[in-house]
């Protein structure tokens, strides 16, 4: 009798996303969004620890997000309010 032989397990791949929908990380950098952070660093913290990314790479792919209709169409509340306070900060320049 053999030895049996070890498994090897690839990384975990995000499935691609069907033509006109959000990816899985587009949808939980809108779900963290939606969300309130309760204290100073909160989010900051949700978004190193739930993503496994930085505070600026997070915000630098949730503003080109939240011009993508699919985006508008999937979390309309939450990009228009997005797309209100940037707009808002631009203005202010």
């Amino acid at each position: 009798m053999t030895a049996p032989d070890h498994e090897h397990h690839a990384p975990r791949v995000e499935p691609a996303p069907r033509a006109g929908e959000l990816s899985v990380r587009d949808r939980a950098l809108l779900a963290l969004e939606r969300r309130s952070h309760a204290g100073p660093g909160a989010k900051e913290r949700a978004i190193r620890e739930e993503l496994g990314i930085s505070p600026v790479r997070y915000y630098q792919l949730l503003n080109a997000l939240i011009d993508d209709e699919r985006a508008l169409r999937e979390d309309p509340v939450t990009v228009n309010r997005l797309r209100r306070v940037r707009d808002a900060k631009r203005g202010r320049r």
